[in-house]
């Protein structure tokens, strides 16, 4: 059985799932297709950081934590280089931007758990991916204020 065919009969571990994922995600050379695998490449890194959190791991999973920055960051520097406008052409854009919103989810219940000590390392890496966050909505509704503008209205 390949890697393939033991991912799709579910027979892989999770190690073996994550390990494919970032072996097809350093693969891929295609801006647009490496940005839509990280919802699935999230997903199960973030699996793998609660796993060492609950373990008393925090060095491990603050690395998987950035390393999944540094997948993110290569996936917006990607994108922008393809000179795409996010807005009319939402593909890879669009999973990137969902993938960073679960995870900021995801860690800000991660955060909670953690002493005030043991939170500063991880809400540094927390505000690196919701600055991408924030990139990515503007390019993809480029039309929206920005968040924390006031609104015109009832201004009159």
């Amino acid at each position: 059985l390949g890697p393939m065919a033991a991912l799709i009969a579910g027979s892989a571990s999770p190690n073996d799932r994550l390990a494919e994922l970032r072996s097809r995600f350093a693969q891929e050379t295609n801006p647009v297709k490496k940005a839509k695998l990280m919802p699935r490449l999230g997903e199960a890194e973030f699996r793998e950081i609660q796993s060492h959190t609950k373990e008393g791991r925090l060095a491990d999973a603050l690395a998987g934590l950035e390393q999944y920055r540094a997948e993110a960051q290569e996936c917006a520097k990607g994108l922008d280089s393809t000179g795409i406008d996010a807005e009319k052409h939402s593909a890879g854009f669009k999973q990137l931007q969902i993938s960073l919103r679960e995870s900021l989810r995801r860690l800000d219940h991660l955060i909670v758990g953690l002493t005030g000590e043991e939170q500063a390392s991880f809400r540094a890496v927390r505000e690196d991916l919701d600055q991408i966050d924030r990139d990515l909505l503007h390019k993809l509704f480029p039309r929206q204020p920005p968040a924390g503008t006031p609104s015109k209205k009832g201004k009159e």
